[in-house]
């Protein structure tokens, strides 16, 4: 393999293998304590309402939003039932935490409010990662399941309050960006026709080249529409295919109106799928084998591991909602700089192997 990718699929890869050397490096170095972390992620809650806030706010004026919710979404996730797995630790050891959980919950409402206001696949992440978080950890602390009937009926009445509440807002203010029901026509008329697409196009490796956009400079793989952050390629100036400016509307076909199964094997082909599904799979295996190590050991009453596994908590949650959600709703949530996401929170669970073999 080529150090300078030649194309879309080996840059992802040489990618993983960069954050992956650097993470373990860093979990082996930096002493990763339960109060800092708690610290970090709270600082971190804090930063991403601001980010959020200010992103809503410029969709309300038209200022120009930058969509921070695709690529920082998940890390916000993470964050919050990192902060929600520390507490709950400390709160096992005894310790007065009713002010710190307070404050918790108002800035997962305020995340709530600005990321729903900005995209509804946030929304869809954001829930059902925060319903995943509380049922890991309830598991984790062998506590009672929040997986109750009741719990279940309320999650899918908030869900519906939610996007009622966009519905509602987006036709007080005629602002029809933020209405779910224009996603949900959106897709109705545009996704039908770009599976057709998809599906009689797409082969075992990479696709038919005269079914790109690129037409006749097509190499039939790894054609750009599934990506890493487009400012990283020109950066480094890569000589790949690249969608920017107008031409973006010809990437929406397959970014915005398809789940991600279906990007990654009209660009690279159904076997280069079939990887990556069994490395995702792969990924949450290893995520639980490592919280089930992690549990014993507290359990043994050791503490240095608690910021650890208060860590694999939450990369684990973010990593199955942002999987989830990528890859069976809308390919743009695991796409560009959100595919970066979705490398980093995969580093964050795979960099706890190294350590606790060392133990």
């Amino acid at each position: 393999m080529q150090l300078v990718p030649q194309n879309h699929l080996q840059l992802i890869i040489e990618v993983a293998i960069i954050l992956y050397a650097g993470m373990i490096l860093l979990f082996n170095l930096a002493p990763i304590s339960l109060g800092f972390v708690l610290f970090l992620c709270l600082l971190l809650g804090v930063i991403f309402n601001v980010i959020f806030g200010i992103d809503i706010i410029s969709l309300f004026t038209s200022f120009g939003q930058q969509e921070y919710t695709h690529p920082f979404g998940p890390l916000a996730l993470m964050t919050m039932i990192t902060a929600l797995a520390a507490i709950n630790m400390m709160e096992d050891a005894g310790v007065d935490v009713r002010g710190l959980r307070g404050f918790l919950y108002l800035l997962i409402g305020g995340i709530t409010i600005f990321g729903g206001l900005m995209h509804r696949s946030f929304l869809l992440l954001w829930l059902l990662g925060l319903f995943m978080g509380l049922i890991i950890i309830s598991k984790s602390f062998r506590r009672e399941s929040v997986l109750t009937l009741k719990r279940v009926m309320l999650f899918i009445l908030i869900v519906i309050i939610a996007f009622g509440s966009l519905e509602l807002v987006s036709r007080i203010f005629q602002m029809t960006i933020l209405s779910p029901y224009l996603r949900i026509t959106r897709i109705e008329e545009n996704a039908i026709p770009s599976i057709k697409m998809v599906l009689k196009n797409t082969y075992l490796i990479g696709h038919n080249p005269s079914s790109s956009y690129w037409g006749d400079a097509s190499q039939g793989f790894a054609d750009g529409y599934i990506s890493l952050p487009l400012s990283l390629i020109l950066f480094f100036g890569f000589p790949l295919p690249i969608f920017y400016g107008i031409l973006v509307s010809k990437k929406d076909i397959i970014d915005y109106m398809l789940p991600g199964i279906f990007g990654w094997a009209y660009d690279f082909g159904y076997l280069t799928l079939f990887f990556f599904l069994v490395w995702c799979l792969g990924i949450i295996i290893l995520g639980f084998k490592l919280l089930q190590i992690y549990r014993s050991k507290r359990e043994e009453g050791l503490k240095s591991y608690l910021g650890r596994e208060a860590i694999l908590i939450g990369s684990l949650t973010a990593f199955i909602s942002q999987a989830i959600i990528g890859l069976f709703i809308v390919n743009r949530s695991i796409n560009g700089t959100a595919l970066l996401t979705f490398i980093f929170l995969s580093s964050l669970i795979v960099a706890h192997v190294v350590k606790i073999k060392e133990v």
